[in-house]
């Protein structure tokens, strides 16, 4: 019997230091073919003496458990073929992790796109603008929300429509179940991503500002949209900047140890490595930065 479809169970036997977490996009290899690979779920990790199934947000290293998987195009599996894969990290294709299809789950085979006679070229067309996603990322305390607010403000008095999704105002709803774990801050970005996708798709500018510390997370979102719609813009204001200003006290609390999983503390940041564009908040003011913004990166929007 074979099944093709793009959503499966696995099993997986970790092998980084880096953990396996829900949520995350890496690349799966089977045979010759490799393709984009989401982690939708991790039902379980296996106790290696006990057997035990134990519930579980993460893999870590020599470690087995079972997974829900979701992949860019649907594959095939027969049963009489190997279906075994590999999970490569998706920046340097070092080998993660080595799994094996079990089964095709049934909801991946029951859904299809529906075809909308409404498009967003359509709807970009009646609001004048080329829709896009302007991501802004950096330390906390780097001027991402305040940049992205009088930015959000000068493409409006220009007439664009435009939407600002901010990481602290999307916890009071959206993300309010989700805490400060790697595994919580995976998703936090997933979800953002989709909803900024299908605000692009409506005809809008969408700026989001968070943190987004993980570079995976970053071009799972870049990957979302098309070429020229996702616009990247680095808050590069170094740690010690941002603990003086430290204007909501996060990183005393940090260094107290009375927070948690605290970006440039005791959680990692990586830095980007090819963002559209670098601003400088140490040695420019908002408004320069705002105008580079618009002058660097939306020149055909903002001369409507």
């Amino acid at each position: 019997m074979s099944f093709t479809a793009d959503q499966y169970q696995i099993r997986i036997a970790w092998q980084s230091v880096r953990p396996l977490v829900a949520g995350r996009t890496y690349l799966l290899r089977r045979g010759q073919q490799e393709l984009l690979v989401s982690v939708t779920a991790l039902k379980y990790r296996k106790d290696d003496k006990t057997g035990e199934h134990l519930s579980a947000k993460k893999l870590n290293a020599g470690e087995t458990g079972i997974a829900n998987i979701s992949t860019a195009q649907a594959i095939s599996v027969d049963e009489h073929k190997s279906a075994d894969i590999d999970i490569l990290d998706l920046q340097t294709s070092e080998l993660l992790g080595k799994g094996h299809i079990e089964f095709p789950l049934y909801r991946a085979t029951n859904i299809r796109w529906q075809s909308l006679s409404v498009d967003k070229s359509l709807r970009a067309a009646m609001k004048q603008q080329q829709p896009r996603c302007i991501w802004f990322t950096g330390l906390s305390g780097s001027g991402k929300s305040t940049l992205a607010n009088m930015l959000e403000k000068r493409l409006c008095e220009r007439g664009l429509h435009t939407y600002l999704l901010d990481g602290d105002n999307l916890r009071h709803g959206l993300n309010r179940d989700l805490g400060f774990t790697e595994a919580d801050r995976v998703e936090n970005i997933r979800r953002v991503a989709e909803v900024a996708k299908l605000m692009v798709d409506a005809g809008l500018i969408v700026l989001a500002s968070f943190i987004s510390p993980f570079q995976a997370e970053r071009q799972m979102a870049r990957r979302l949209f098309d070429v020229t719609e996702f616009v990247e813009v680095f808050v590069d204001t170094p740690l010690s900047e941002c603990e003086r200003r430290d204007v909501k006290g996060l990183y005393a609390k940090a260094r107290r140890g009375e927070l948690k999983n605290f970006t440039g503390i005791d959680s990692v940041y990586e830095r980007p490595e090819h963002p559209e564009l670098v601003v400088d908040t140490c040695d420019h003011s908002v408004e320069y930065c705002v105008e580079q913004i618009i002058n660097t990166l939306l020149p055909a929007d903002v001369g409507q």
